[in-house]
């Protein structure tokens, strides 16, 4: 019996089973058993979970018979999947373009070629609210949303929603969901090489002389917009900006009252910073109700640190106001 048989003889008594397992059980080399893994990865027979060294193998999930063998998508459209569409399903693989479309459709019993000339639709729908630089203009949602006694910020701006109506998360919003939530460097590197170009490009337009950074509320091992600070490698002066917590530290999104979010941005963030500046570039990775930024904002004109800033996000909420809950 070849050794790719007797893996699949043990997965099938053990339902899971490491590389230790297998060389123990087998009583075969580990540079066979790799060699015969690599096999049956490649012929789609088993899957693998987890990263070294805690890495399992498993007979691969039964899938659906590829919808793409009876239709025929044109390259047009394929083009447009791989810019605009990305999952990451429920086990962690990261899907992009048409086979993470065909993955999300069949997943939900659709037909992939109908999903496809409604996904497109309802991304052009929103295609009004980017201005001639291909930024999302958040002036108008934040103007709009009852609450606010003053707006401080003088321009606001999203590389993309957050998400969009049936579709859920857009690719930025996917990515940074989950390279947050993951603290995933991996995916912090792909999120930077997306919005980098962005960026810089607004950056030279606009002539901002500094920079400022939305500081996090909760610690992680892994900070996300530090991750992007890092790696964006802005040749700008950052302002200071420190988050102040109590005992309990209390995120925004956990506060559903506008009237909470201001009160919370108001008495948590503050400017440690001496420096005279034109205007400002503050950075955040996503805005729901634009409270933070926009009380942020009031800090740094009220300390005569600046006369006018501009914020940018990631991505943003739609609606008028708006709580992402979950980044």
């Amino acid at each position: 019996m070849k050794i790719k048989d007797k893996i699949l003889e043990l997965l099938n008594q053990r339902g899971d089973c490491s590389v230790k397992e297998m060389v123990d059980e087998l009583d075969v080399s580990k540079q066979a058993i790799h060699v015969a893994l690599n096999q049956l990865l490649e012929n789609g027979e088993v899957e693998k979970f987890g990263k070294t060294p805690k890495t399992i193998y498993k007979f691969a999930s039964p899938v659906r018979q590829s919808q793409q063998l009876t239709v025929e998508i044109s390259k047009e459209k394929v083009e447009y999947l791989k810019t605009n569409f990305l999952l990451i399903t429920e086990l962690g693989k990261m899907m992009e373009g048409i086979e993470g479309f065909e993955y999300w459709c069949t997943q939900r019993s659709l037909p992939l070629e109908k999903t496809i000339n409604e996904f497109i639709l309802t991304k052009q729908k929103y295609k009004k609210y980017y201005n001639s630089f291909g930024l999302v203009d958040g002036m108008d949602k934040l103007i709009n949303t009852k609450g606010y006694d003053q707006i401080n910020l003088d321009k606001l701006y999203y590389l993309d929603f957050y998400a969009i109506e049936r579709f859920g998360k857009t690719r930025l919003g996917t990515l940074l969901h989950y390279a947050k939530q993951g603290q995933n460097k991996y995916l912090m590197k792909i999120l930077v090489s997306e919005i980098k170009n962005h960026i810089t490009t607004l950056i030279k337009r606009e002539k901002y002389d500094a920079i400022g950074i939305v500081p996090p509320t909760i610690r992680r091992e892994v900070q996300l917009m530090k991750y992007i600070e890092t790696h964006l490698k802005i040749n700008l002066p950052k302002i200071k900006i420190q988050k102040i917590s109590g005992i309990i530290p209390v995120p925004q999104k956990s506060l559903h009252k506008i009237e909470e979010r201001i009160n919370n941005a108001n008495n948590t963030f503050s400017i440690n910073e001496t420096a005279k500046y034109k205007h400002i570039l503050l950075i955040d990775d996503a805005v729901g109700s634009g409270s933070t930024m926009n009380q942020i904002v009031g800090k740094i004109k009220q300390k005569g640190i600046a006369k006018k800033v501009t914020g940018l996000a990631i991505v943003g909420s739609f609606k008028g106001f708006d709580v992402i809950t979950d980044v």
